[in-house]
């Protein structure tokens, strides 16, 4: 799988031909050859209980055989077509049952490019053009979502910072930066600017951060009487935090979602889904001059559809979340009490299924209560996990189906060494 090459052949190879040595996703010292189940191996043959799973879209772990089965059958007739399909459809329809807001759905390739669609539908449904957005939220990589992601760089809100070179200004000038969590400065930003401000987009779990109780709905209350687009970014929180995202676990409906990783399967996929009235903006027939022109070459794509059906038959199945949060509680658990034992002071932050440390002593309430966590300890913590075989993003826990007893107790055992490093 690696052509015999060790580890270190495959990192200097990539020096060679890869900015930065790597993909520009994760860590380019890691080389993955293969995965199963929980677990992953990389090119040195070194094994790994895996709580990256992708960046988050194999929520039932690597190789699931009925995921597999599904894919084989697919490619056998078909990679890609550039036309409806009815796998395709079939998912649409799918998606449509699962999510409140979903009257229709238009399929895209990434979750940035859903984001970025989604915003472009917002300008063209209301006419206007600034987007609200919360300091520290992950909308992908366009120039909108760009601003103030994670600013090193503290400024007034609601003034943007752009996290990139290469973004105009008047992007920057399109954006207004509000602190997650915050309902009394929203309410004055859109008193201030409410007839400007084409859509707010939040992830309604911020990255790790909960809501607090009745934060998404006055987002939805003002959104509603200012005629404000309000789109949850249900990418990472779409499949999991419940079968119906987000909206289903915090029972807030918002006007359109954006979806990826886990309906794709591990394949390349992603979605818009949203009110009618909203979509039928790409809808050239009915749009008139607010047709937003959106194609995308492996858009629907049958075998990406496939994987994300079967993904979902899986998830939808009576226990399948009683499962996950189990496993995700037992990771939490562990966490607190050998960190509370060891006297670290730190916050477990998120749901079960997608949750991390922060070490601080302080509540957690928005991007920056995040940021000005003690990073130092963060990468101890890490890179002992890393050393004991438990592979994981720098911030976030993600937690697979396919996680067993014995992943879980190495996982326990990994934290208490972690925990004893910190002393």
């Amino acid at each position: 799988m690696t052509d015999g090459a060790s580890l270190r052949d495959w990192c200097e190879r990539a020096a060679r031909v890869l900015p930065a040595a790597g993909f520009g996703n994760f860590d380019p010292s890691v080389v993955i050859a293969r995965g199963k189940g929980a677990r992953v191996w990389d090119a040195d043959g070194n094994e790994y209980v895996d709580y990256l799973i992708g960046s988050g879209p194999m929520m039932l772990g690597h190789g699931h055989p009925e995921v597999l089965q599904a894919v084989q059958e697919q490619v056998a007739h078909g990679f890609t077509f550039f036309a409806n399909n009815a796998k395709g459809i079939k998912l649409a329809e799918e998606i449509a049952d699962a999510m409140a807001c979903a009257g229709q759905v238009r399929f895209v390739s990434t979750g940035s490019e859903a984001d970025m669609y989604a915003m472009r539908l917002a300008r063209a449904h209301t006419g206007r053009e600034k987007i609200l957005k919360f300091e520290g939220g992950y909308h992908g990589m366009s120039g909108e979502a760009l601003m103030s992601l994670a600013p090193t760089k503290r400024v007034n809100f609601p003034q943007a910072v752009p996290d990139s070179a290469g973004i105009p200004e008047a992007v920057r000038e399109a954006m207004l930066i509000a602190p997650f969590n915050d309902p009394d400065f929203v309410r004055g930003l859109l008193d201030e600017h409410g007839d400007e401000i084409a859509a707010i987009i939040v992830e309604p779990l911020q990255r790790l951060v909960p809501p607090e109780p009745g934060f998404l709905e006055m987002l939805r209350e003002e959104t509603l009487r200012r005629g404000i687009v309000l789109i949850f970014d249900e990418v990472v929180t779409g499949f999991r935090l419940a079968f119906g995202g987000g909206q289903e676990k915090y029972g807030v409906t918002p006007d359109l979602c954006t979806l990826g990783k886990v309906i794709g399967g591990g394949f390349p996929l992603a979605a818009i889904a949203g009110r009618e009235e909203v979509m039928a903006h790409f809808d050239k027939a009915k749009a008139g001059d607010g047709f937003t022109f959106q194609i995308g070459t492996l858009s629907g794509n049958p075998v990406a559809s496939v994987a994300g059906l079967k993904t979902m038959e899986v998830l939808k199945r009576p226990g399948t979340y009683d499962t996950l949060r189990a496993s995700g509680r037992r990771v939490m658990d562990a966490i607190t009490r050998e960190l509370g034992a060891a006297g670290v002071a730190h916050r477990v932050v998120g749901d079960p299924v997608l949750f991390d440390v922060v070490f601080t002593d302080r509540e957690v309430r928005d991007y920056r209560d995040t940021a000005d966590g003690n990073a130092e300890q963060a990468k101890i913590f890490n890179s002992v996990l890393r050393a004991h075989g438990i592979l994981k993003p720098d911030s976030k826990f993600y937690i697979s189906l396919a996680l067993t007893d014995a992943d879980l107790a190495q996982t326990e055992e990994a934290i208490a060494a972690a925990a004893r490093s910190l002393v």
